[in-house]
């Protein structure tokens, strides 16, 4: 008896092994999402002003994509789509959401019926974390421990929507569920984000993680510690990417103090371009066409480094066509998991990853209802769109044109998307707007409606005075 009993504590402590090493064999993942960053704000995507040798350093032994999209050309659609891996307009179609205020948006926010990228990978036994912003709804239901996350500290929505503008409350700092402080010093917190990190990375280096770190900054107000003030060339943003890639350098140590570097996937990206309008407070796009709020190549064509030691081949840049919404099914099958059972736009694209040769999935990506990139070819149906010009000062401004005739670029040899070539290529055309058509006729058919606040009535809004205009007389 106390021979087999013996024999059988040795075969459950090899289970017991067995079971340890399977844990410790899936690999963790973190998403460094930046906030309004743009396709020239990295160093080595032709940043000027300032240096990011860390998410160079990420490049130099990762692979770099140059066809990379965000989902949305602003913040709340953009990582609605990240979580979900779903175009927008799948999930609800939400708009920039604000807390309460006349607009009224705070009732909305991701459905719980929606399956997230955290919930995806806690259904294989993954630690999930979120450090940072999250702007998919700012009321108890719509935060991230509803939605898959152990772990919550950050800001619920965007760094400007905070006291004084607009009548809107106090911006307050998350932990969990509760708001432990209202109006925080935003100087701090890249730092305080970054130890947050850091010490969940430390917490689990012995389970399997998913760790989301999306950056309040370079959203404006840009605020930075006193340990980067006026450091750069290029001013307070350069001195908010200097330190943003330090936060980027202490995550990749943290990784290496911690023996999991070579166990963990890594990838930098943003949720949409540069907000140009802030002039000196915003970032580049250039080459590309304009930026945050359009839907031209610098609105939503991103910056997208990832890094995988000892499984990415080092040095390599990919010019295959992909996006945000295709990292959850990615994800999802790397880590093994299962993917929602809700149709997915996202593709998987792991191919692409780990080997070079491999080509994309995705031949197409959609911009909403009214635009397509298939191949290098992109189209715009007629229409009014959002576009960013210089005034009489040489400030950026937003203006809004309107085109009576479908428009064509080839993105291959016209990467600014400067020259119209519809009217040569007709026949081009007419087959991408068959593309838009049967994507926005499985949208109607098969789109879900956005989170909504039980029993909530919405204030209305207040009618603004015209000027001018006569008071009544009581």
């Amino acid at each position: 008896m106390k021979r087999r009993g013996f024999i059988g504590s040795i075969g459950a402590a090899a289970l017991a092994g067995k079971t340890m090493a399977a844990k410790k064999a899936k690999p963790n993942f973190i998403i460094i999402f930046m906030d309004d960053m743009g396709y020239a704000d990295v160093g080595c995507f032709g940043a000027k002003g300032y240096a990011t040798p860390n998410m160079d350093r990420m490049a130099a032994e990762g692979l770099k994509m140059t066809n990379f999209y965000a989902a949305a050309c602003v913040c709340t659609p953009s990582r609605a789509a990240l979580m979900t891996g779903c175009y927008p307009e799948r999930v609800g179609g939400l708009g920039v959401l604000f807390p309460d205020r006349d607009k009224g948006l705070s009732w909305k926010g991701i459905n719980p019926e929606e399956t997230t990228m955290a919930e995806m990978l806690k259904g294989v036994g993954y630690k999930t974390a979120i450090v940072g912003k999250w702007h998919l709804g700012d009321k108890k239901m719509f935060l991230p421990l509803q939605h898959g996350f152990d772990e919550y500290f950050g800001l619920p929505y965007s760094n400007d929507m905070r006291e004084g503008r607009n009548g809107m409350p106090p911006l307050p700092l998350i932990e969990g569920n509760e708001t432990i402080e209202d109006e925080p010093d935003q100087s701090l917190l890249t730092k305080r984000y970054t130890e947050r990190a850091v010490k969940i990375i430390k917490e689990n280096k012995d389970r399997p993680f998913f760790l989301y770190l999306p950056h309040t900054m370079p959203h404006t107000p840009l605020y930075v510690s006193k340990a980067f003030a006026g450091k750069t060339k290029r001013g307070l943003f350069g001195d908010v990417l200097e330190e943003l890639d330090w936060s980027v350098g202490q995550v990749l140590k943290a990784l290496k103090d911690n023996g999991i570097d070579d166990n963990t996937l890594v990838i930098l990206t943003s949720d949409n371009g540069p907000w140009l309008t802030m002039n000196e407070n915003g970032g580049s796009a250039l080459p590309l066409r304009a930026g945050k709020m359009t839907r031209y190549e610098g609105g939503q064509r991103e910056v997208c480094i990832i890094r995988w030691p000892g499984r990415i081949q080092a040095g390599r840049t990919s010019a295959e066509l992909a996006s945000t919404i295709d990292l959850l099914p990615t994800i999802g099958k790397i880590a093994g998991a299962t993917l929602p059972k809700k149709k997915l736009d996202g593709l998987d694209i792991s191919s692409v990853l780990f080997s070079p040769s491999a080509k994309s999935p995705r031949d197409t990506f959609f911009f909403g209802k009214t635009i397509v990139r298939h191949g290098k070819w992109k189209l715009f149906r007629p229409g009014s769109y959002a576009e960013i010009n210089k005034d009489a000062s040489g400030k950026n401004k937003k203006t809004n044109a309107k085109y009576g005739t479908a428009r064509l670029f080839d993105l291959e040899n016209d990467i600014s998307e400067t020259t119209d070539a519809a009217k040569q290529h007709p026949e081009i055309v007419e087959r991408l707007e068959k593309l838009l058509v049967a994507h926005n006729a499985d949208l109607d058919a098969n789109s879900r409606e956005p989170g909504t606040l039980p029993n909530y009535t919405p204030p209305k809004p207040q009618k603004k005075e015209k000027k001018g205009a006569k008071k009544k007389k009581k």
